[in-house]
């Protein structure tokens, strides 16, 4: 089994920070969300070369994701 790891998505958006796309990923990987969190600014320092009128920055897990197995019958 892999480990779950957390990777930092720098994102352009509109002046209304709608329709954002996904710019960059950071090389970086983290092993908390905590750490990636802590990253945030200085990720949207080196950064500031996009074209957008908005940047941002969100973690986001990268690796296996596991499903519970429900009761339930599948919809659909």
């Amino acid at each position: 089994m892999q480990p779950i790891f957390f990777v930092l998505a720098i994102m352009g958006c509109g002046d209304d920070t709608s329709a954002c796309a996904e710019a960059r990923i950071e090389p970086v990987q983290y092993a908390t969300v905590q750490q990636c969190r802590a990253a945030l600014p200085a990720a949207l320092a080196r950064n500031t070369d996009l074209s957008y009128p908005v940047i941002s920055a969100a973690c986001r897990s990268n690796g296996p994701q596991w499903v519970s197995a429900s009761e339930t019958k599948p919809k659909g």
